[in-house]
């Protein structure tokens, strides 16, 4: 059947009727890009008509069909948020939040609601994500296989079938000999490069390269690699080098890199490389751009298990903008970017509209998000760890700090103050001979409590040692998990115990934050000394319902490690943590 097509005429601001046949086949003569700008004015006009109710009657909204929407996550950016795409013959026209995803409503649809109920429903996302139309349908995205056709460095390449990539790729040979210098070369495909193929056999080389790495002198390391290679003489073929067992087997020419990687891809592909092929070599995209924040996160969530700091997640806390009554806003602009527009801006405008919300903003430039703040300040790019340090240097100076939660050493304390989490704040700290920070104080150290044998999940035996706590001046042991047992710690010591120099952990804070005065840190920042009053006094007179919110801007330096660590400590000394308005 030929299908009625409706295509705007420029000339005519009435439509014209077409039959699908003669369209498509002056579209060819015209070109594929023709066909598909028409296509796409025809929907946007679609669209359009339809949000001004004006479509004719009986006309059939195509875009609301069920049949018509495919489900997916945006990756215009790192947050993904649930999209569903609308197509027409095959092409994408329009994209918008899925009704299904809290990142694009909220509250999100019932899981169960019907998908020919949910065709009509849209939920929120931001321009980036509309611009995904865009990036699908680029002129110049790559969508076949580039091979070089020239030497390394010309930018000489030429196209081939997926299926002779996939070939070339596997079987290897002589893949470049068209190239002057190349004729004779012979590439090695991935069934030569997976050389060793016995897991037991790799997993024990890798055991001993580790013994071998950990040799403190050339002499034992030579005699280990020669004890090495006797061991495994029948493998040595599949090594890069003998002489060099650390380099592993040819399996670790394999080098799998990407870009941005997110969700089931890389679930994909890891397996592959590492599990399956053997390969260490699985590699994506990580810059300063957001690392020294996700290893903040790492550091300050790391949890003392069995013995030992482990179990932090790379990850990174934000504001409740949904409950939160006052938030600053540093290097931040989640009216421009940041994570999850979608997610978060209908909560903060619905803050700043209803009252419920004041927003500061601390960036060079004023932003969109700036613009709607009670206070803009322009701090210097870099600096952002000294405003930091200067609000905490008013708060301790004016008390403002949650002595309640910071007092709490362990889960039984924090527990008996209605508190969902605690930190060491009153963890005692050996100094060094510099008066630096060094290790935790453990109770065994000063002979007020002795070892004890725990034992694992799996059975193993650990040895634990208290640590300590000055409460009401007295060295106090403890468990940080301990249930039962509460012990609260005081928050700023520094003495001696047993002969050995000890500090608090808030004390070292403490330090390091009134080290230069208030104007000190303000010229640092490239601001006034009042700008960092007013920010402090609004930041410490919400409660728990106040936050510090970053993310890019103070993360993305050299520095950026310690800028951030700053402003996480600063929510901490507010206690706000896991609870509602807070982080």
């Amino acid at each position: 059947m030929e299908r009625e097509m409706k295509v705007q005429n420029p000339e005519n601001p009435e439509t014209f009727a077409t039959d699908r046949r003669t369209f498509l086949k002056v579209s060819a003569f015209l070109g594929g890009s023709i066909l598909l700008a028409d296509r796409l004015r025809w929907a946007l006009d679609l669209v359009r008509r339809a949000e001004a109710d004006t479509l004719q009657p009986g006309e059939e909204y195509l875009l609301a069909k069920a049949e018509n929407i495919l489900y997916s996550a945006c990756l215009q950016c790192n947050t993904g948020c649930g999209i569903k795409v609308k197509l027409l013959d095959g092409v994408a026209v329009k994209i918008d939040g899925n009704p299904f995803n809290p990142f694009a409503l909220t509250p999100h649809l019932p899981y169960k609601t019907s998908p020919f109920e949910t065709a009509t429903f849209d939920g929120i996302l931001c321009p980036k994500g509309q611009a995904g139309l865009q990036t699908a349908y680029d002129p110049y995205r790559l969508v076949k296989v580039l091979k070089r056709a020239g030497k390394r460095g010309e930018n000489k390449w030429i196209t081939i079938p997926f299926e002779q990539a996939i070939e070339e790729i596997v079987e290897g040979g002589s893949l470049f000999h068209t190239i002057p210098g190349e004729e004779n070369r012979k590439v090695e495909g991935l069934k030569d490069l997976w050389a060793l193929r016995d897991p037991q056999v790799a997993k024990a080389m890798a055991d001993d390269v580790k013994r071998i790495m950990g040799k403190k002198t050339p002499e034992e390391k030579t005699q280990s690699v020669e004890a090495f290679q006797v061991k495994y003489r029948e493998h040595l073929d599949k090594l890069i080098d003998p002489d060099h067992p650390d380099l592993g087997p040819k399996n670790n020419q394999l080098v799998f890199m990407w870009g941005r990687l997110k969700a089931g891809r890389g679930d994909l592909i890891s397996p592959f490389v590492k599990d399956a092929f053997g390969s260490v070599n699985a590699h994506g995209h990580t810059t300063v751009c957001q690392g020294s924040l996700y290893f903040t996160g790492k550091a300050m969530s790391e949890q003392f298990v069995e013995g030992k700091w482990t179990g932090g997640r790379k990850f990174y806390w934000q504001a409740d903008t949904e409950n939160s009554e006052f938030i600053l806003f540093v290097g931040a602009s989640p009216f421009e970017g940041n994570y999850g527009p979608p997610h978060r801006i209908p909560k903060i405008t619905e803050g700043l509209v209803s009252g419920r919300l004041r927003i500061a903003v601390g960036d060079p430039r004023l932003s969109k998000t700036a613009a709607k703040a009670w206070r803009w300040v322009p701090i210097r790019p870099g600096a952002e760890g000294a405003l930091a340090l200067g609000i905490i240097c008013w708060i301790f100076d004016n008390r403002r700090y949650d002595e309640r939660s910071l007092r709490n050493a362990n889960k039984a304390a924090a527990k008996a103050d209605g508190e969902p989490s605690w930190c060491n704040a009153t963890w005692l700290v050996k100094l060094d001979k510099e008066g630096k920070g060094g290790p935790f104080l453990r109770a065994s150290e000063i002979r007020i409590a002795a070892k004890e044998q725990r034992k694992t999940k799996d059975g193993r035996e650990w040895e634990f040692d208290p640590f300590v706590v000055l409460s009401d001046g007295r060295p106090i042991p403890f468990d940080p998990y301990d249930e039962e047992k509460a012990v609260e710690g005081d928050l700023l010591v520094k003495t001696e115990l047993q002969g050995i120099r000890v500090t608090s952990g808030l004390q070292l804070l403490y330090e390091q934050a009134s080290s230069r005065s208030l104007e000190e840190w303000a010229a640092i920042s490239g601001i006034e000394a009042r700008d960092i009053v007013e920010l402090a006094t609004e930041f410490t007179s919400h409660g728990k319902k106040a936050a510090a919110d970053i993310h890019r801007g103070v993360s993305q330096h050299t520095n950026g490690f310690y800028n951030v660590f700053a402003w996480l400590s600063l929510n901490l000394l507010i206690g706000n943590y896991d609870w509602k308005g807070g982080m």
